[in-house]
């Protein structure tokens, strides 16, 4: 059974190879354009891809062309060639600036980018883009219905962008980079000031200069340690009602009495 069920499949693509080699060879474009509209429909778009292409110098200018280009640029968006779609839909917006499809095209432009957006650990260079470019159809279309679908692809991109900070962040601390930690994650505060999670990344700040002060030598312990403090005092200030308050505490209470001994043994060496 499932032998004849390959055969007839290889059978029927065979046909289906022979009818498209069929329509290539023909020199009757309004013939091709018809094929590349019916396996278009059919959603055959390697087919119609291929005809697209094929017709595709030799329409411009026509009546047809705008439309071919429309279908043409959406084939490699459907066959997931998504350099090729960004470079048609651009190009699209480009030719057709003023056509009732530019908007769309605009927006699917950007969503080309969205869609070759990787995980967060990768290089988020597609995610960035993808960032300005739907902003930018924001700005340009505020009315328009893909302005909100718009503005959601920007916040998934976002949470992504500070996801891959908060892996590099936590990195650092686990590696026992610990100043490198503080750093990492002061700067995921400043880029992501409307984070959930600020209170969290605060609380790392403050747990890698503690860290970073406890593994100090003697000489910068004082100062590292107060350093803490000032953490633990802005974090109270920024966050009073988080349940993360008593651990910031803790650190606090144990930076002060760091600061008191590592004091007093400084009072006891002699210059």
């Amino acid at each position: 059974m499932r032998l004849s069920v390959i055969f007839v499949f290889l059978a029927l693509t065979a046909v289906s190879c022979s009818q498209f080699a069929k329509v290539q060879k023909s020199n009757d474009y309004e013939y091709k354009l018809r094929m590349a509209e019916k396996y278009y429909v059919a959603k055959k778009y390697h087919y119609a891809s291929q005809l697209y292409a094929e017709l595709f110098p030799l329409l411009k200018g026509q009546p047809q062309f705008e439309d071919l280009f429309y279908k043409y640029a959406y084939c490699s968006y459907y066959l997931r060639d998504w350099p090729n779609a960004e470079s048609l839909f651009k190009q699209f917006v480009e030719v057709f600036p003023n056509s009732p499809k530019a908007e769309e095209m605009e927006y699917m432009r950007a969503y080309t980018f969205f869609r070759q957006s990787p995980k967060a650990e990768l290089d988020q260079t597609n995610t960035q883009k993808t960032i300005g470019l739907m902003q930018t159809f924001i700005n340009t279309h505020p009315e328009s219905a893909r302005s909100k679908e718009a503005s959601g692809i920007i916040d998934q991109c976002r949470i992504k962008l500070e996801d891959k900070a908060h892996k590099s962040a936590d990195l650092y601390y686990n590696m026992g980079h610990f100043r490198a930690a503080a750093i990492a994650y002061t700067s995921l505060m400043n880029d992501f000031p409307d984070s959930e999670k600020s209170d969290d990344y605060k609380f790392q700040i403050i747990k890698s200069y503690y860290q970073f002060a406890t593994n100090s030598i003697e000489d910068k312990k004082l100062a590292r340690y107060e350093q803490v403090v000032t953490e633990c005092n802005d974090f109270i200030d920024r966050f009073p009602d988080s349940k993360l308050r008593k651990e910031v505490d803790s650190y606090l209470s144990l930076s002060k009495n760091n600061i008191k001994a590592t004091s007093n043994e400084q009072a006891k060496t002699p210059n």
